[in-house]
């Protein structure tokens, strides 16, 4: 409740300053129509004057006196239409102006109608350690892989096809579904029901083409069983195809359509700093021609402002260097030699507190990542050395060195075997 008084407060004190300013009445030496009233209402004096010095006829100075009374009277009707506007008009600015600012203000944060709300009264800035919590029950609770087909609209085949070739396909499953060991069979169902859309069933005949080939497998047919998964599920990364996903990866740590749908997944389950960092990361190996790319480059700018990263595209395929190590300099560790227990123990707090929202903000180089599971593990808060050491695990799944320092790193605390 205090925070909403304190908004409106803030809200009602800017709008009275924009109030105040609209009523003050400009400060003019003297207005036009007043003006002209003045030299007026001087003629007519001087119309008096021409005629007892003999200058005027009174035929003449009745006429100039018709002429100049005339001009008063219409000075004097503009000058009341002026009044009357610099009266009326300010108070209506005003109104509007204090209404647009309180009930503009309030719509943006709750979000009214039309309008999404940008704000969540009640909530505040988390932790990196609470981001992670979150994050991770969002993962654990997500709808599976036949929920999320479930939740689609199924679409007919496409116009394109002709009966013909519809049959065509109808009798290949049913000789697919007489000879279900027949491995060149399932990869034409696959590819044909691909073409028809329908992907829960190719990506069933994929899985069974993986079960058949058992040891002779390819990263090939599991890239394509992941594919699949996500297509069916209408670009949703299910447990499923997360699963999917990682098995590539432990066949091939670089594959970058893997790595692309675990950032696809990451993003979709709250961590869209570790989406960013993994689809950077892609776009600076590249090549361009990859076929991941062009989804990251539509994808990464609003990934970008949801890591709070001021982010400009680079160049595709020139990995940069990983960024410099920000950990305590040598000024920090002399005076650290002279603090008692708890004044280092406070030191090394701020530290890890620093560098736990720089690495979950704008990412870092993995002898951070390994720093900073070192440090929490030296304070014995070995839960979130873990949690930082699972977060390095999906970080650098295509990168083994990085991997291997962030391992050793948990390793030295406990923290992984």
């Amino acid at each position: 409740m205090s925070f909403w008084i304190t908004t409106v407060l803030l809200a009602l004190v800017v709008s009275g300053l924009f109030v105040f300013a609209l009523l003050q009445r400009p400060d003019k030496s003297e207005e036009t129509a007043d003006y002209d009233m003045r030299v007026y209402r001087d003629q007519l004096t001087e119309i008096d004057r021409d005629l007892e010095r003999g200058v005027l006829t009174q035929e003449d100075a009745n006429r100039v006196r018709t002429e100049v009374s005339r001009r008063i009277l219409a000075a004097d009707a503009h000058r009341t239409v002026d009044t009357d506007f610099t009266r009326g008009a300010p108070r209506i600015v005003a109104s509007f102006v204090a209404l647009v600012l309180v009930g503009g203000s309030v719509a943006l944060y709750k979000g009214i109608g039309p309008i999404n709300g940008l704000g969540a009264p009640g909530y505040t800035d988390l932790a990196l350690a609470e981001r992670i919590t979150f994050a991770e029950s969002l993962r654990d609770s997500r709808p599976s892989q036949a929920r999320a087909e479930a939740s689609l609209t199924a679409s007919p085949p496409v116009a394109e096809f002709n009966a013909d070739y519809l049959q065509l396909v109808q009798t290949l499953r049913d000789t697919v579904a007489e000879r279900p060991d027949d491995i060149q069979g399932h990869a034409l169902l696959v590819q044909n029901e691909s073409n028809l859309g329908n992907f829960v069933a190719a990506y069933q005949s994929q899985g069974r083409i993986i079960e058949l080939k058992r040891e002779e497998v390819t990263v090939e047919d599991l890239t394509g069983y992941t594919d699949l998964l996500i297509l069916a599920a209408g670009g949703y990364v299910s447990p499923a195809a997360e699963q999917a996903a990682r098995v590539v990866l432990t066949r091939d740590p670089n594959n970058g359509i893997a790595r692309y749908y675990i950032g696809l997944m990451l993003a979709q389950t709250g961590r869209p700093d570790m989406a960013f960092r993994i689809w950077d990361r892609l776009l600076q190996i590249g090549p361009e021609s990859a076929p991941w790319i062009a989804p990251i480059l539509e994808q990464i700018p609003e990934m970008a402002q949801h890591a709070g990263v001021n982010y400009q595209i680079p160049t595709i395929g020139n990995r940069r260097t990983s960024a410099s190590n920000n950990g305590p300099t040598a000024a920090d560790i002399e005076a650290a030699g002279e603090m008692t227990g708890a004044e280092r123990i406070q030191m090394i707090e701020g530290m890890v507190s620093g560098l736990s929202d720089r690495l979950a903000t704008s990412g870092g180089s993995a002898e951070e990542w390994a720093q900073l599971i070192g440090a929490l593990g030296v304070l014995g808060r070995t839960d979130q050395a873990f949690a930082i050491y699972k977060n390095a695990e999906t970080v650098f799944a295509g990168d083994p060195s990085s991997l291997d320092l962030t391992t050793r790193a948990a390793q030295r605390v406990g923290v992984a075997e």
